[in-house]
């Protein structure tokens, strides 16, 4: 099954970096919208951002705005989160999903998104 593969996670300590990057396999991403959501231990899955299939529109979550950047390459069939000044609450198994309806401000509901990553560790401690 056709699916997306993210990469860049690890281990990082408090107010450190990583960008993350959500690769398609099989399929081009050019016509999908693109939702990067997270999961602790012991919490439900949340959504953490999102961008347009043009990369026009993009939208954050209020506890992850003015820290995390969502961008993405079609030529490269990529998008990536930059995230930035990491706190140990941003600690979580992360996860990129495409989906093919135009949503408000980008956000789809999860069930509306076709395609999923395995999703990749995000360890933030010191």
């Amino acid at each position: 099954q056709l699916q997306l593969v993210e990469s860049g996670g690890g281990l990082v300590q408090p107010g450190g970096s990583l960008r993350l990057s959500c690769a398609a396999s099989g399929f081009t991403l050019d016509y999908y919208a693109i939702g990067w959501f997270r999961q602790a231990p012991g919490k439900e899955r949340e959504g953490v951002s999102c961008i347009s299939s043009s990369g026009g529109r993009r939208n954050y979550a209020d506890s992850v705005k003015g820290r995390f950047t969502i961008s993405r390459d079609n030529a490269k069939n990529t998008v990536y989160l930059q995230m930035n000044s990491l706190k140990p609450e941003d600690t979580a198994v992360y996860y990129c999903a495409a989906t093919p309806y135009v949503c408000s401000g980008c956000l789809c509901p999860e069930n509306e998104h076709d395609y999923w990553g395995q999703g990749t560790q995000v360890t933030v401690s010191s």
